[in-house]
């Protein structure tokens, strides 16, 4: 299975005396390879804790540990290389629940052994998730579709997994943003 390429990340900033310079001009940092679902890659580009974001010179946000949601009030972009079902297949029903607690959010997993997929999930987020490589098929409880590059998904807190079955890497951005369900969707 081949890496795929990596790209750049640019971060702009402020001088002191309020001209636009960069902040961080190069690879994302902050890059986390799951130990549970090889070739499966985390690029964390950036982070915010509020909303309205706080825009200032702060640190990289995305210093920190992995999570796959983003905190009360906050958003989150990542890039996610996605290996082929071929290596998702030959995950446990525990080694798929080990994967949600390597990003910091087992209660996140709802894989079951009659799911559609191991990695299943749902966080209450709104998600923009947007194939930029391959093709994902995006899996819900009863239904999928089939994504290819530039392809848009709004997942709006749905139960779902991404399933990549060519023999080639994928790789989706995402930008998340912190949600609440309403009353009638609730778990």
């Amino acid at each position: 299975m081949q890496p795929l390429p990596s790209f750049k990340r640019v971060v702009t900033g402020h001088t002191p005396d309020g001209r636009a310079t960069l902040a961080h001009c190069g690879i994302a940092p902050n890059t986390f390879a799951l130990q549970a679902v090889p070739g499966t890659v985390f690029h964390e580009i950036w982070n915010t804790h509020a909303s309205p974001a706080l825009i200032d010179n702060g640190d990289d946000p995305t210093a920190r540990a992995l999570c796959l949601s983003p905190g009360a009030q906050g958003s989150l972009i990542r890039v996610v290389d996605i290996p082929p079902d071929s290596v998702q297949n030959a995950l446990s029903g525990e080694a798929a629940a080990a994967a949600f607690a390597e990003i910091g959010q087992a209660d996140a997993s709802t894989g079951r052994a009659d799911s559609r997929h191991k990695l299943m999930h749902r966080t209450e987020t709104v998600d923009y998730g947007i194939v930029t490589e391959g093709q994902v098929w995006l899996v819900l409880d009863d239904q999928e579709v089939h994504l290819s590059r530039g392809d848009v998904v709004v997942q709006r807190g749905t139960n779902h997994a991404w399933s990549n079955r060519t023999e080639t890497m994928a790789r989706m951005v995402f930008i998340l943003l912190d949600g609440t369900f309403a009353r009638e969707l609730r778990p």
